[in-house]
């Protein structure tokens, strides 16, 4: 559908669309060898054009406009207004105003993407970042972050596919169903995914499936430690190994606020690590707070499969003097374009300088002090529930960080219906599970993190005690 054109007489500028004064207008179409707005769309169908006016309300004045959006607005609860309880890959963290105030200077922050075309100093704090999270990540090689983890895990895997020159990944069915889609989308060119199945006791990957799903095909073994349920897989050194008896590269997507009180990937076996640095200092920014990375040894063979930026230090010709830039531009698909080996585009390159602010404004103490945190109220809030008649834990042996599965079988309701409640009450309760595992019935996904109080636990435990209490 096509807007109409401006009139040709207009003698004023539009309020909300650029160059619209006349004489603007005028001197950019005659720029361009054209002499109405009209010529724009001379390559579009009649039959697709609107050959009438629009049926549109009055225009607002800005103040009216502003009272109605304001309105709109309103009629949404987050995060801030209610107790949340909700995670499955975007959490509620607390954010230090350090990073807000950063992230927002000229210097880094633009319309696109955080990605000026002239270096302020911006190589350099992307370089920080890289250096932090390579730390925390116990690797030598971090990129410059990209879109989100579902894209850094699918990035992942097609590296694998070319190192490895096999077209076949393996992936455990605890993986978040919506994360699966975008890799499979992602790899389905090049790439098989295939399934591992899970302990239906502990939740954890079955090493017995595994062992007979490797083949010289396989290219990859991926997992997740935390998974998408919560569940440390510690298993982590048998997996790896079992991937390595078949030349097959480990992968390990990993939320990295748990690695002050996790070991790093790397240290159970894991050649390429990835994951989403939304934890650190990232608001929930409905999708738009995501930003995933990845990081490898600093080998030439995996530094050469990365689509994504890389950033270096180098000494100049000034003595004493170093600058940063890229490393092996000529790999991206920004110095190859369409010949890439994946086409990378835009990059969320201003979240990573988030989180080189945030990790630096930790250290190492903070980040154990936080992991432990976390830990401490997410297994006082799951004692809490489980304490509650008619309501478990599933895979309630089984160690876990930050999010854990409520069972609500034997209440007699819904998820659904425990959440709208919860929801009158002022609380989100946990992600409703019962579409993406059906075998399970009636769970959810509950999400404990550092912002939580201890009142706030009570609160969400005593309102669902109130809920599946029977007349």
């Amino acid at each position: 559908m096509e807007a109409l054109p401006l009139p040709n007489n207009r003698t004023y500028a539009h309020p909300y669309i650029p160059n619209t004064v006349p004489e603007v207008r005028d001197a950019m179409l005659k720029e361009i060898g054209l002499t109405s707005m009209d010529q724009l769309h001379d390559a579009i169908p009649d039959s697709l054009k609107l050959d009438r006016e629009m049926n549109l309300p009055p225009a607002m004045t800005e103040y009216e406009l502003r009272r109605h959006i304001d309105g709109l607005l309103a009629k949404n609860k987050h995060g801030a207004a209610y107790l949340n309880f909700l995670g499955a890959g975007c959490w509620q963290h607390f954010i230090p105003a350090v990073c807000d105030e950063i992230n927002q200077r000229s210097e880094f922050v633009t319309a696109y993407a955080g990605e000026p075309y002239e270096d302020h100093g911006r190589f350099q704090t992307l370089f920080e970042y890289q250096s932090l999270m390579a730390e925390l990540v116990d690797m030598d090689v971090v990129n410059v972050p990209t879109f989100d983890w579902a894209q850094a895990a699918s990035t992942a895997i097609r590296m694998a596919g070319r190192l490895t020159g096999r077209r076949v990944a393996l992936i455990p069915k605890s993986v978040d169903p919506d994360k699966v889609m975008i890799i499979n989308n992602y790899c389905t060119p090049v790439m098989e995914l295939r399934f591992v199945e899970i302990d239906e006791t502990t939740g954890k990957m079955d090493l017995a499936d595994l062992r007979s799903k490797l083949s010289s095909d396989i290219a990859a073994v991926y997992f997740e430690n935390p998974g998408y349920l919560g569940i440390i897989e510690d298993q982590g050194n048998e997996i790896s190994e079992l991937a390595h008896s078949v030349d097959a590269i480990c992968i390990v997507g990993v939320d990295p606020i748990s690695l002050g009180v996790l070991q790093p990937p790397s240290q159970y076996g894991a050649d390429i690590v990835c994951g989403d640095l939304q934890p650190l200092g990232m608001h929930m920014n409905y999708g738009g707070g995501q930003a995933g990375f990845i990081a490898t040894r600093d080998e030439e063979a995996y530094v050469m499969e990365y689509p994504s930026r890389l950033f270096g230090i180098v000494p100049t010709e000034v003595e004493g003097e170093y600058g940063f830039g890229d490393v092996a531009y000529e790999r991206t698909s920004f110095a190859l374009r369409e010949k890439g080996k994946e086409s990378v585009g835009t990059q969320t390159a201003l979240w990573g300088i988030t989180a080189g602010v945030y990790l630096s404004l930790l250290g190492p103490t903070g980040m154990q002090e936080v992991g432990e945190t976390i830990m401490q109220k997410a297994q006082y809030a799951a004692m809490k529930l489980s304490a509650i008649p008619g309501i478990s834990l599933r895979f309630g042996e089984t160690a876990f960080f930050k999010e854990f599965v409520v069972d609500f079988n034997d209440t007699g309701l819904t998820v659904a219906e425990v959440n709208a409640r919860l929801s009158e009450a002022g609380i989100f309760g946990g992600k409703d599970l019962s579409s993406s595992f059906p075998a399970w019935g009636q769970c959810a996904l509950y999400c404990v993190t550092e912002i939580h109080s201890q009142a706030d636990l009570e609160r969400l435990a005593d309102t669902i005690q109130t809920i599946v209490r029977k007349p």
